[in-house]
């Protein structure tokens, strides 16, 4: 208890955070006894944090590896600002600069020493290595970005594969490896490539529950559904795009449409791109458009949505990018524009590799992708499932939990599309079955003779669409199988048979034309809301006055606390997560004279806008209501309504709102409800994120959000 007590402390002291977040603890502690680790956590998760802290308590230096000099200079200057002594070796520095930080380290002034793989592993740099082991000692290898390790990850690097020579050359020092996403052979490789020995190791869920996750059909005027969506959505984003032509063209059209954008890819030269991304960075640009090329490294925290304009190439890509969004567990959006015509275009691509094999892996990844957008289950379930985690569903948290799309019996049409496959002998693709259904006249049709077949021509009255819908809802739900040689022949199973003998029937989900929007603030009080943007100012002019990235100073979610509990002493801004005593002393004064400023003025209109009697009920909350009040449970309610347990809640929370009376005892227990209740009497009407964040694992968001329920209906009696 006394070592948890004492990392407790050094985490607020030195990071300004009350609590570990899960998992933390247990790999700190580890890393402190010396042993080798492999970190498997998804971005978000408090990785670096893992390996940082332990570096801090060390004796020694802690050398950090990292493949990217723009993430390690944010890291340093993170470091350095929280007044933890942190210092990196690459390629930007001159003579003069070098030497200097190396005599710095060698003289036992630096607890953190980031370099680039290439210049650890170069002829000159080894020997000052083997001083600074000598004279100041080195108390762990850390390997960032680990999976680069592998050529079965996502960014194989080869230089990677030489840095077993560090295990070699300092046997006594544990390697600490951390990547954001490795699948089971990835971190096998992992293992084996930098030797590690008997590692421990942590694989964290894939789940980030922030992010809201959502599939748009692409319209045909692509750029004002893009524009919509940026203009209906705070704060900063990344618009990925597959082409270098698109990103500019897109940039282009949103500078015209007064969004501050710039443009991120290979064919800008390194000064523009450096220049843009600090812009980006810094809070300079609202937008950020851009290739693949940018992302990996970027350690911007407040990044509130990601748009894919363009489908992805795999899922493990696409978790990557849309993982920028929300690195600092506050809520945001992650859109993905699909339509056939992009999928047409990567393929394309695609067929231009010269070697078959990697033809047919990218087309297999490609399908998955295509299985993810076009899917009606959870987003999560796919994508966590993809790194062979289990997850259930009903997250409560993406387009298809919170708006089930209305399910149809497409049991006749099921019916043709099979009997199409076994027309065609079980030897083409859905695009040739889709194309015998409607009676098309293509050349391999008429080849084949499938214009004869009894099959040809009776789906006329279905769109492509439509048919390639059904087709793909067959494969999601195992009532069709399709080879995975990269040709994607479609094959019939036992489930197919019993579909076309009537013996089972065949419901999928249709596309609805609209959706509910979005949006991060609806529980936000306005006048939080207009502290919260004034403070985001001052901590801007305090960034641009120092040359540093605005989250550097504060995060978000601390200020959002501090616009919240409006702390009006050193004393009570002390007691927020996020606030050290290094930042505490350095911005304490500004940050309160500024709430201090705001209350003045606010304190004429300090009442707070009664509940309006006009909100009723929609017919929708009363059914729930209806459903509840006969005694339902809540997965009974989402069951017969067809709606996520965590809908049929928000349901209640409203109705509660609305001033409807609601027993939530069968819910929440009576003594988590008065804890629940008293942590909002402390703290006030804050994000569920921050209030969960002080209860801890123990409650879970839908009793909180029950409590936040009634307790707001409470305070407006």
């Amino acid at each position: 208890m006394s070592e948890f007590s004492h990392l407790e402390k050094a985490l607020k002291y030195y990071f300004g955070y009350d609590k570990f977040r899960p998992g933390q603890q247990e790999i700190i502690e580890n890393a402190l006894s010396n042993r080798d680790l492999l970190i498997v956590m998804p971005t978000g998760g408090g990785k670096s944090l893992c390996f940082q802290l332990p570096a801090i308590l060390k004796k020694g230096v802690t050398v950090v590896v990292s493949p990217l000099i723009a993430l390690m200079q944010d890291q340093v200057e993170a470091l350095q600002k929280n007044g933890i002594a942190a210092t990196f070796l690459n390629s930007s520095l001159n003579f003069y600069q070098m030497r200097s930080r190396e005599q710095y380290t060698l003289a036992g002034k630096v607890k953190l020493l980031y370099v680039a793989p290439e210049r650890l592993l170069s002829e000159k740099f080894l020997p000052f290595l083997d001083l600074v082991h000598h004279q100041v000692g080195i108390s762990a290898v850390v390997i960032d970005e680990a999976h680069c390790v592998s050529e079965w990850g996502h960014d194989f690097r080869p230089e990677y594969r030489q840095l077993i020579l560090l295990r070699k050359r300092y046997p006594g020092v544990p390697v600490w490896a951390f990547t954001a996403t490795a699948t089971a052979r990835v971190r096998i490789d992992i293992i084996q490539q930098l030797g590690l020995k008997e590692p421990s190791i942590h694989i964290a869920s894939f789940n980030r529950q922030n992010l809201y996750y959502e599939v748009q059909v692409k319209q045909k005027n692509a750029y004002i559904q893009l524009l919509k969506l940026i203009r209906e959505t705070e704060g900063s984003g990344i618009v990925y795009c597959l082409t270098r032509k698109r990103v500019d063209e897109i940039t282009l059209k949103l500078q015209h449409d007064r969004v501050s954008a710039l443009p991120y890819h290979a064919g800008l030269t390194d000064e523009e791109r450096s220049q843009n991304q600090t812009r980006f960075l810094r809070d300079d640009a609202r937008v950020m458009v851009a290739t693949i090329a940018f992302g990996m490294g970027i350690n911007k925290p407040d990044v509130r949505f990601v748009i894919h304009f363009d489908i992805p190439r795999n899922i493990e890509s696409y978790y990557q990018e849309s993982g920028r969004a929300g690195r600092d567990g506050e809520a945001s959006r992650c859109t993905l524009f699909y339509s056939y015509g992009d999928v047409k275009t990567i393929e394309y691509l695609i067929n231009q590799k010269s070697d078959p094999q990697e033809q047919l892996i990218a087309k297999h990844q490609l399908r998955q992708m295509i299985d993810y957008a076009e899917a009606t289950d959870c987003r999560r379930k796919i994508q966590i499932g993809y790194f062979g985690e289990y997850f259930p569903g009903n997250c409560g948290n993406c387009d298809n939990c919170l708006y089930p799309k209305p399910v149809q019996d497409f049991t006749v049409e099921a019916m043709k599309f099979l009997s199409c496959v076994a027309r065609c002998q079980q030897k083409f693709g859905m695009n040739h079955i889709i194309d015998v259904l409607r009676g098309a006249k293509t050349e391999k049709i008429t080849q084949y003779k499938h214009d004869q077949l009894s099959t040809y021509g009776i789906g006329k009255d279905r769109s492509v669409e439509e048919w390639r819908l059904l087709g793909r809802c067959l494969l999601h739900q195992g009532l069709l199988e399709q080879t995975s040689d990269g040709y994607a022949v479609l094959k019939l199973n036992s489930l197919s048979w019993e579909v076309m003998r009537r013996q089972r029937q065949v419901f999928i989900a249709v596309p609805v034309a609209e959706k509910m929007s979005w949006n991060q603030n609806t529980s936000k009080a306005m006048e939080a809301q207009m502290l919260f943007q004034r403070l985001r100012s001052l901590r801007k002019k305090i960034a641009d006055e120092q040359s540093v990235p605005p989250y550097v100073i504060f995060a978000d979610s601390t200020l959002r606390l501090m616009a919240q509990v409006k702390p009006q002493t050193k004393q009570e801004l002390e007691k927020l997560s996020g606030i050290g005593s290094h930042k505490l002393a350095l911005y304490g004064e500004q940050f309160l004279a500024e709430i201090r400023n705001s209350c003045q003025e606010s304190s004429v209109s300090q009442q707070q806008q009664p509940f309006s009697a006009a909100d009723a009920p929609s017919t929708t909350e009363l059914q729930t209501l209806q459903l509840y009040q006969q005694g339902l449970s809540i997965a009974e309610i989402a069951k017969k309504r067809r709606l996520s347990p965590t809908r049929i809640v928000r349901h209640l929370c409203d109705l509660m709102e609305k001033n409807q009376s609601i027993d939530i005892n069968p819910l929440v227990s009576s003594p988590k409800q008065q804890k629940i209740w008293q942590v909002f009497d402390v703290l006030g009407d804050i994000s569920l994120a921050v209030i969960k964040e002080y209860l801890g694992e123990d409650y879970s968001f839908d009793e909180i959000r029950l409590v936040r329920g009634k307790w707001r209906q409470q305070k407006r009696k």
